[in-house]
């Protein structure tokens, strides 16, 4: 499953993220990742959860992003949830075009491996093609 939870800045999506940790780290038979840009995060999120901040390992660009995730699950399988706040962020390339294939892809791996993946973006809804829309 691939869910894109989307609003301007100041809407709440922060205290939705942590709340939706915190439910995946009481629930989960597995293990919870919390990914993030930049340290904004480093005392909210349980330790329970491994939190990664992206900026330490130079990803920058849709492609490495997809590859970082992809290899996060190659290194442990026990992987359930993924959580991903300021997703636009650390992507170079935020059109739609290159947003939805990349979520189309991440809905396919998240289909084959069974892994949730739950991603916050800072961007009015109503700018985003139907393509990105059906992932809300």
């Amino acid at each position: 499953m691939v869910k894109l939870i989307m609003g301007l800045s100041g809407s709440g999506k922060t205290k939705t993220l942590l709340s939706l940790v915190q439910e995946a780290i009481a629930t989960a038979q597995g293990d919870v990742v919390c990914i993030e840009k930049d340290k904004n995060l480093t005392y909210d999120v349980p330790y329970q959860a491994r939190l990664i901040h992206t900026s330490e390992y130079g990803i920058n660009s849709n492609e490495l992003l997809s590859g970082f995730l992809l290899g996060l699950h190659a290194g442990n399988y026990d992987i359930t949830h993924v959580f991903i706040d300021n997703f636009y962020k650390m992507l170079s390339d935020k059109s739609n075009e290159a947003v939805a294939k990349m979520l189309d892809s991440l809905a396919a791996f998240s289909e084959r491996e069974h892994m949730n993946f739950t991603l916050f973006a800072s961007a009015d809804p109503e700018t985003v093609s139907d393509e990105i829309r059906k992932y809300f």
